[in-house]
Order: C-alpha cells, then structure tokens, then sequence
C-alpha cells in the first residue's frame, strides 16, 4: 500500500504567509520560512508554496522567498504562481523547488502541460485544480479563484492527466478554510476517472477529516493550512492518529 502523504501550504501574499475562508478575507498566519522549517522538522511529507497573488498581479513568483525556503527544508517543495513558459520553471527549480504547480495558465493554454511535462518529467508537474459547485456541477475557476470558467471539473481533470501532469492538487473553493471536512465525493470521483495521485485540499477542520479523505476521498495526499499556521493540529499527533486508523503513513 502507498504510503498517504500530509502536505502543509504556504500560501504567500506580499511575502507573508496567510489563510483565508473560501479564498477571501485573508489573515497573516507568519513568516514562510520559518513555517517551512517547522513542518519539515516536524515530519511533513512535502511543502506546497503558493504566491497567490501573482497571476492577478502579472508578475512571477517570488525567487528569493523561494530560495530562502528551499534552504531550510529538506522535503520535497512545490512551488505555484505565475508559472507560465519553461523558463519560469526553469528558474524555479534553479531556485531549489522540486516541483511546480501550474493552474490558470493552464487553463489558457492547455499545451503547457506538454510541453513542461516532456522538457522536466511528469513527476515535476502538479496541475492545480480550483472548483466550486454551480447549479450541481463542478466547476473550474482562475485566478485565485476570482474568475470563473465554462470547463467541468472532471472533464478537466480527464485532460490534464493525459497531457503529462504528474498530480492533480484539487481545492475545493466551497470547503475552504470551512473546517467542514473536505469535498471527500469529488475527490473520490478524480481518483477513480485518473490514474495520476490525487492531493486533496480545502476543508481540514479535525484529524478525522484526514482520516476521511483518505479512506472516503482516496486521496493520495493532503493538504492544509490554517490548522498547522495556527496550531490546531500537530504533524506528530496527526500522523500517529492516522496510523492508528489504519491509514500507512511515514513517522
């Protein structure tokens, strides 16, 4: 049995990690790097870095921030934002980054996945999959989930997967930062219409909600954030928690 993964995200705004709910009203949650040397010296299975502003301000993702991140952990770390061409790639994983995460533009140029998929291997790239329910059905949104889309999540998810991504980050904007538990029926859905790992994000509230995704959801892995930033769960204690509900996790 593969071994799940817990994925702490930095989500960064003006340099500051910060956490909002249903991506609005956000709150600073501290300085990245510190968090990221934190979560790796606590036994996190990999790091996601997101600059979430970067796409809607046109500007690419922070390089230094990254190299001062990528200094401190010895994990896997996934960078996303403003990731457009090879070149930004390129310069990302120079910066330390082992994989990037790639979304709106994606979305706009679908090609890219090709393209960055065949130049660094599939195993580098992480597609981003931002949805919310619309009269009953799944859709994709961009932008940091300000602009809203005519593509279903499934169809997009199907299509992503047969251009080269490596993994398939799914938010669930309806449950994010809800601590609701996350979109464990969707997630369930994507696993089985893909063949690529699935990394659940949006809605972690508990440490049954891990169990949950995993067992309900299939994820491969999951991710959260204002429970670790703000200490509502340990890494330690969940992992322990989630190894004694049978879930096979690395201690």
């Amino acid at each position: 049995m593969l071994t799940k993964r817990i994925i702490p995200c930095l989500d960064i705004k003006n340099g500051r990690t910060v956490k909002g709910v249903n991506f609005v009203n956000l709150r600073d949650a501290g300085d990245p790097v510190e968090l990221a040397k934190i979560y790796a010296d606590e036994g996190a299975d990999e790091l996601v870095f997101l600059d979430i502003s970067a796409t809607e301000e046109r500007r690419k993702t922070l390089q230094k921030l990254v190299l001062d991140v990528a200094s401190q952990v010895d994990i896997p770390f996934t960078v996303g934002g403003g990731i457009s061409s090879t070149e930004d790639v390129d310069r990302l994983l120079q910066a330390g980054a082992d994989k990037v995460s790639i979304n709106s533009a994606a979305v706009k140029r679908p090609e890219l996945i090709n393209e960055l998929a065949s130049k660094f291997g599939n195993q580098c790239i992480v597609v981003a999959i931002d949805a919310k329910q619309i009269e009953g059905e799944w859709i994709v949104h961009l932008v940091g989930g300000k602009v809203p889309t005519e593509i279903k999540l499934f169809d997009w998810a199907r299509e992503v997967a047969e251009r080269g991504a490596g993994e398939i980050l799914f938010t669930s904007m309806d449950n994010d930062g809800t601590k609701d538990g996350f979109a464990n029926e969707a997630l369930s859905k994507l696993s089985e219409i893909v063949n690529i790992p699935i990394i659940a994000s949006g809605g972690a509230g508990n440490m049954q909600h891990f169990t949950d995704t995993f067992v309900d959801g299939k994820a491969d892995a999951a991710l959260a954030a204002s429970v670790f930033h703000f200490k509502e769960i340990g890494i330690p204690e969940l992992k322990h928690n989630l190894k004694n509900n049978g879930i096979n996790v690395r201690i």
